[in-house]
């Protein structure tokens, strides 16, 4: 097993190395930013790269995103001290090979390398639980979608486009504005969002609701006093 560090702290690095090193991981090299660690990457074609996530000039992410996409064939698994979901989600997406958080016991470290080195992702079953809740969530949020009414659907239309008052969205449907603050409510109870900021900008991401091409971002058109 080929190994390439990745992390700004030296002090860590060394001791990494010294730990891969006595259970016979080759390290290949070490590198403290994301953008010395492609460099490396492209020279070394380590087996695996554990990518640090904060990091000066490149970070982990944007490292990550790089090499999975030009060396699909080397593994970068995510080492760091954060739990943060939107982390963990971020490093999936950009195609890490596995998350792991610097804390981890050190056997349970090395079955992680092992089973990569076997071709299975990992994830610990901590942040395994967090990743299979949010893809559960967003299937319950796919089929609420499907479940909207006309109605509702109209309202997300005018959202989009920028209309944002209770009493605009009255006017154009030709309904009161009572009516409104409930279809709103609707929408936001089955979308599972809590603003209309949060509906425009969740319409607009998964294609719910197209932007016509001079629409403006929907941050730069709700206004916080309609929420």
């Amino acid at each position: 097993m080929r190994v390439l560090i990745v992390d700004d702290h030296a002090l860590f690095r060394d001791g990494l190395r010294s730990l891969l090193e006595a259970r016979g991981v080759t390290v290949v090299g070490e590198a403290g930013n994301g953008r010395e660690a492609v460099e490396l990457t492209r020279q070394l074609r380590p087996d695996i790269v554990l990518m640090d996530l904060t990091m000066p000039e490149v970070d982990g992410l944007s490292a990550t995103r790089i090499l999975t996409t030009e060396l699909p064939e080397v593994k970068v698994v995510i080492l760091t001290a954060s739990d943060d979901e939107a982390d963990l989600f971020e490093a999936i997406k950009s195609g890490a090979y596995g998350y792991l958080l610097k804390n981890l016991e050190t056997e349970e470290f090395f079955r992680a390398l092992e089973a990569v080195q076997s071709g299975q992702p990992v994830l610990t079953p901590h942040l395994a639980r967090r990743v299979l809740q949010e893809l559960s969530r967003g299937e319950s949020r796919r089929r609420e979608e499907f479940s909207l009414t006309e109605r509702e659907r109209d309202i997300l239309e005018l959202l989009v486009q920028g209309i944002t008052s209770n009493r605009e969205l009255a006017d154009r449907l030709f309904i009161s504005e009572n009516t409104v603050k409930y279809h709103l409510r609707n929408i936001m109870a089955k979308l599972h969002l809590e603003n209309r900021a949060q509906v425009i900008a969740y319409a607009l991401r998964t294609g719910l609701v197209r932007a016509r091409p001079n629409d403006d971002p929907p941050d730069e058109r709700v206004n916080a006093a309609h929420f």
